[in-house]
């Protein structure tokens, strides 16, 4: 398959460069040409539990130099996702397939303002990944991709796109409801992100303080009294769920916390910011999400 990653920072370059290792024709479009030129001349190197190892894989900045692509898979930041969709318009036509992974809600529904919505799987993944350095990233961790039709007319390619990942050994699963799988990433995303990247924290140090823990449990109990009334069905227990996956990355620094270091634009919009925006709306009070939300928004307007 010919594949094109859009937005080759850790999680871009960790997956095409598994799906590349599987056969597939992988490049790499990004905008960062220092990266672009690192992998170019030396292969992406990965680091994973101690060992290394060099993938030759294509990368570039110019979309116009990619042929056509029968699977664009997204993965930039949700503030660049109106761009990756005229990308994925042009790489990709009208018929074929386009993925989202990113982080956050409404990328989907960007991607749709200019794609066909029958082209449109949409996702979740709990790898993980750490961009290192020009040409360098680490698996920071594994484990199942989840990933849906965003229309019912899409699920054909759907299950296309979950062969050609598990032949990659990206474990990944179809569901037909996706949206109830994006919330609950989201309600992960909301327990971890934006608490991280203000206290400069990794995941796991969340659990060390019962401040912290209290914050958390503050922040997702309101993003999923905001799911409730979205008519969301929420499976088991989220708070306890946040608080396994933070103890399963105790190591890692959260993206966000990773995007504050570097001082890059974060998607908080897009994660406790999208919980405020639907609250709003829905006449919900979210003090907490409200809170986060700001303390984000203020810090990378001064960096």
């Amino acid at each position: 398959m010919n594949i094109t990653v859009i937005g080759a920072g850790a999680m871009g370059s960790l997956f095409g460069a598994l799906l590349a290792e599987a056969g597939n024709t992988v490049t790499l479009l990004d905008i960062h040409r220092e990266h672009v030129d690192a992998v170019n001349a030396n292969g992406l190197s990965i680091e994973k539990t101690g060992d290394r190892r060099i993938v030759a894989i294509l990368a570039t900045t110019d979309p116009g130099r990619i042929g056509p692509t029968d699977l664009s898979i997204v993965f930039v930041k949700s503030t660049h996702t109106a761009a990756a969709a005229e990308t994925a318009a042009r790489l990709s036509g009208k018929t074929d397939l386009v993925l989202t992974l990113q982080n956050g809600m409404g990328n989907a529904d960007t991607l749709a303002e200019t794609l066909e919505p029958s082209q449109i799987i949409t996702g979740t993944t709990s790898h993980g990944a750490t961009f290192l350095g020009p040409g360098t990233i680490r698996h920071a961790g594994e484990g199942d991709t989840v990933i849906g039709p965003w229309a019912t007319a899409g699920m054909t390619g759907a299950e296309q796109v979950a062969e050609v990942f598990c032949r990659a050994n990206i474990v990944t699963r179809v569901v037909v409801d996706v949206r109830t799988v994006l919330w609950a990433k989201l309600l992960i995303n909301v327990g971890i992100n934006a608490i991280t990247a203000l206290a400069g924290i990794k995941n796991g140090q969340i659990l060390e303080m019962e401040w912290s823990r209290q914050l958390s449990r503050a922040a997702v109990e309101e993003a999923m009294a905001v799911a409730c009334a979205q008519g969301v069905a929420i499976d088991g227990d989220p708070v306890e769920k946040v608080f396994q996956v933070a103890a399963a990355t105790g190591p890692n620094r959260s993206s966000m916390g990773q995007d504050v270091d570097n001082c890059r634009l974060t998607e908080i919009a897009a994660i406790n910011g999208f919980i405020v925006r639907i609250a709003e709306k829905a006449g919900i009070p979210v003090p907490v999400n409200r809170t986060l939300t700001a303390l984000v928004e203020t810090l990378q307007a001064h960096y």
